[in-house]
């Protein structure tokens, strides 16, 4: 959301630094604030949808909902008001998803009838993606977000080519297997052969000829040999990220070489300032080993 800017300066700049901005103490406490809001609001919709504590704790959960709508509420008031296009934000993604937050339980009040759109709170969970969001503002949230958007690519290549040749086998066990064994359609057949790759193996699916068998024998070891690799592809772009993250690309101007880290002083090969806006602080640099840093 870096196109929002504040209405003007004063209080409703202030507000903007506060909610939407994590730079300062009280900001990141805002932002802790929330998010502890969200999991608790999500806590309650989870539990009040188990009929046995509905039962002995509904009035509970009752009255913490609007406690979290109101919440919720007047946080939305403040972001519309220390806006100075609030549209903008309301069309936004964040925005829509703080809109059907506390939409469905305001209604209640206004339309008859309109208990059934309680159900609809349930897209309150996806605030969850609030969370995320303020990941972004941590330094190590920022380091898994940024690595998985470097990897979406071979994820998704490797995704593709998997969804390819589960396909192919199962529609191979479509046309060998009888439909008594459960295979009545290749949608069923891929789903089978989905279940069968990851090794869950519900059961209710499974092969009768040998070569139906023989081919999920072999569907199931490869699925032990292929399942890791998406996370061998992200792992090593989070080792990249930290690199990356620790180390400088800046060349040294006395030796040429980089990869120095971020706070380092002089270069570790050759013993030169590194920082060239700043001068050097008077020294014996005669004296200095060359690597000191």
């Amino acid at each position: 959301m870096s196109s929002l800017q504040p209405a003007d300066v004063g209080i409703r700049t202030r507000l903007f630094q506060i909610i939407f901005e994590s730079d300062t103490p009280v900001a990141k406490g805002f932002d802790i604030l929330l998010a502890i809001l969200i999991f608790m609001s999500v806590g309650v919709i989870l539990l009040d949808s188990v009929q046995e504590y509905h039962e002995r704790f509904g009035t509970l959960f009752y009255y913490t909902e609007w406690v979290i709508t109101l919440l919720f509420t007047l946080e939305l008031g403040l972001r519309v008001y220390c806006l100075h296009k609030p549209l903008l934000y309301l069309k936004s993604f964040y925005g829509i998803i703080d809109v059907l937050a506390v939409l469905p339980t305001w209604l209640m009040l206004i339309l008859p009838g309109a208990q059934t759109l309680v159900v609809i709170r349930l897209l309150r969970t996806l605030r969850l993606f609030r969370v995320l969001e303020m990941m972004a503002l941590v330094g190590q949230g920022r380091l898994l977000l940024d690595a998985l958007k470097r990897s979406r690519g071979q994820i998704m290549l490797f995704l593709f080519t998997i969804l390819m040749l589960v396909t192919i086998f199962s529609t191979f066990l479509y046309l060998i297997e009888p439909h008594e064994a459960g295979f009545t359609s290749i949608p069923t057949s891929i789903y089978w052969g989905i279940v069968t790759l990851t090794t869950v193996g519900y059961g209710d699916i499974s092969p009768v000829t040998p070569l139906g068998q023989f081919i999920s024998v072999m569907i199931m070891l490869a699925g032990y040999s292929i399942i890791a690799l998406p996370a061998g592809v992200f792992s090593a772009e989070v080792i990249r990220s930290l690199r990356e993250d620790r180390y400088s690309d800046e060349a040294c101007p006395g030796c040429g070489k980089n990869q120095h880290e971020r706070d380092a002083k002089y270069c570790k090969h050759c013993g030169t300032w590194l920082n060239e806006e700043k001068e050097e602080p008077d020294s014996d640099t005669d004296k200095r080993p060359a690597g000191a840093e």
